[in-house]
């Protein structure tokens, strides 16, 4: 019985020390025997008789390849330093220019200034709404800005010598033998007020661009006009006589530059007029001049274009507001 038991002990033994372990969970390498599957220890196989299919020891394998030619890659920093690839179907992206540093301001300055100017505006002035007499002038205008949009100025039309009868009041008179009455002018002299509601600028051919302002006149002056004897001319004979008038009208004015522009303005001169009478008395009473007039003046229009120029002085100007 005793004899039995050893037997089995030592046979025991022997099978164990004759196979290969499965799993080696030791402190150091088997330095001679076979491969185990894992080796789970702090120290390598020194001997290098077989490759561990996994090896989470602190220490690596010193006989054998870890892996890969490099030894082993990082794919996180790999990943992290290479540069992406863009697909771009256009083609080669355009190179990135400079960009330009332009101020640019939320609320743009006024092109041209006009408070504390003084503006000349010469022009040219015609008649529209009498078919029997052009009345056409000269004019010119001068005005004061105390303000950037009100103005206050006079300005002097002179006519005589530039209006012209028309043909249809000469052959009616002498087909029908019927007159209508017309007056003659000298001249004209009007205090003014001016003021600028609207103003902006437009483009021109997608190069130019102008400044305009829009703006409406107003005043009241004289007035030196006659009566036209076309009733009785071999008698009749009148002379210039002073006349109360009133005016308003709208204008456009077009900047060229800061000083100078362009202008039209449609004014309407109105007035009391004298016009001639059309009976002629009897004898001696024909030679009086109190029968040569109506008895009450009549009320007269006379709307005029002005086609003309603006000058602005000091021509040069400086903003002394912050911008």
């Amino acid at each position: 019985m005793l004899a039995m038991t050893i037997g089995l002990v030592l046979g025991t033994g022997t099978v164990a020390a004759a196979q290969d372990a499965d799993m080696d969970f030791g402190a150091g390498g088997d330095e001679g025997g076979g491969d185990a599957d894992m080796d789970f220890g702090a120290g390598g196989d020194e001997g290098g008789g077989g490759d561990a299919d996994m090896d989470f020891g602190d220490g690596g394998d010193t006989g054998g390849d870890a892996g890969g030619d490099d030894g082993g890659g990082d794919i996180i920093g790999d990943l992290a330093g290479a540069e992406p690839e863009i697909d771009d179907p256009g083609g080669d992206r355009p190179a990135r220019t400079s960009e330009a540093r332009e101020e640019i301001f939320a609320v743009q300055q006024i092109y041209a200034l006009r408070i504390n100017r003084v503006e000349l505006t010469p022009s040219a002035a015609f008649s529209l709404n009498d078919p029997f007499v052009s009345h056409n002038a000269l004019s010119l205008g001068l005005n004061y800005w105390w303000t950037n949009v009100l103005a206050i100025g006079v300005n002097f039309l002179w006519y005589e010598g530039l209006e012209q009868e028309s043909d249809l009041n000469f052959f009616t008179r002498r087909s029908t033998r019927l007159a209508v009455p017309v007056s003659a002018y000298q001249f004209g002299a009007h205090l003014g007020f001016t003021y600028v509601p609207i103003y902006g600028k437009f483009s021109m051919f997608n190069e130019f661009i102008f400044q305009w302002d829009s703006y409406i006149v107003g005043g009241v002056g004289i007035m030196r006009t006659r009566p036209v004897p076309v009733v009785d001319p071999e008698v009749r004979n009148f002379d210039y006589d002073i006349r109360v008038a009133f005016n308003l009208g709208i204008g456009l004015r077009v900047f060229v530059s800061r000083w100078l522009a362009v202008f039209g303005e449609i004014r309407n001169y109105m007035y009391l007029e004298q016009l001639e009478a059309l009976d002629v008395a009897l004898g001696d009473d024909r030679f009086q001049q109190d029968t040569w007039t109506q008895d009450s003046p009549a009320f007269t229009s006379n709307v005029s274009v002005h086609l003309g120029l603006t000058i602005f002085l000091p021509i040069d100007f400086e903003y002394n507001l912050p911008r």
